[in-house]
């Protein structure tokens, strides 16, 4: 069997060709591969930097404040709406203890208000009035522990994401002063360190900012329904308050 050079050529460029399909294919699949592992959550979070660190922290301090405030102010802000019509009851029976009792099974900052009021019973009226919004600025001022700290986070936390900006692009221009090359591999360093930092600062502000605003309206609400109490209680005793007022 004869081959000619044509052939011999012909069945050399189809090997080379092949092994360079293999090669090419081989490269495709270990940067596939290389591409899944970049992509890993951990390891794309640790391009941050150490500023992920503070905002990593005051992440986890954002969700213990806004879970822990969410949980009190909203035991402390339940509304017994059968407080005043059993209050009135013992009132008109004239049975001042079982209205202390009536006012002692509820342990929200309804009751504390009430219970005041109660006990003040015989002064003149905006005597009572003044005592009750005291007892009820004091359990807004006990609502509002530690709330504040969310509205700095929200704040402090986009500005060191944007320090960690800063950082990365002071990292960029020292890599090519170091290395006279302006590179991919001499810049995506610091892209990924500026682009994670600001990311992360901006995610933790906007849910610091988000559970400062929900946490005070809860306590705005409060303080516009325990006005409303503090006035159905006076229309409640001022009838027999009614010549001390």
């Amino acid at each position: 069997m004869k081959f000619s050079v044509k052939h011999i050529l012909v069945a050399a460029f189809t090997v080379s060709a092949g092994i360079l399909n293999a090669q090419v294919a081989q490269t495709n699949t270990e940067e596939s591969f290389k591409t899944v592992e970049e992509i890993s959550v951990i390891d794309f979070l640790m391009k941050g930097g150490v500023f992920l660190i503070p905002i990593a922290l005051l992440l986890f301090y954002t969700t213990y404040i806004a879970v822990e405030r969410y949980l009190y102010i909203r035991r402390m802000t339940k509304q017994d709406m059968l407080l005043l019509n059993d209050l009135q009851t013992q009132l008109n029976a004239g049975n001042m203890q079982g209205a202390l009792d009536v006012t002692n099974r509820d342990q929200t900052a309804f009751g504390s208000v009430v219970k005041e009021g109660v006990q003040s019973i015989g002064r003149p009226v905006p005597q009572i009035e003044a005592n009750m919004e005291k007892v009820a600025n004091i359990e807004i001022g006990k609502m509002e522990k530690n709330v504040n700290h969310l509205g700095l986070i929200a704040g402090i936390a986009p500005t060191l994401g944007f320090i960690g900006t800063i950082s990365g692009v002071i990292k960029i221009f020292y890599n090519i002063s170091i290395s006279e090359n302006v590179s991919i591999g001499n810049i995506s360093g610091g892209l990924y360190e500026k682009m994670i930092s600001s990311g992360s600062g901006l995610v933790v502000g906007i849910l610091a900012f988000t559970a400062y605003h929900i946490l005070n309206g809860i306590i705005d609400n409060y303080a516009l329904a325990i006005q409303k109490i503090n006035l159905e209680f006076v229309k409640l005793i001022r009838p027999k308050d009614g010549n001390k007022a």
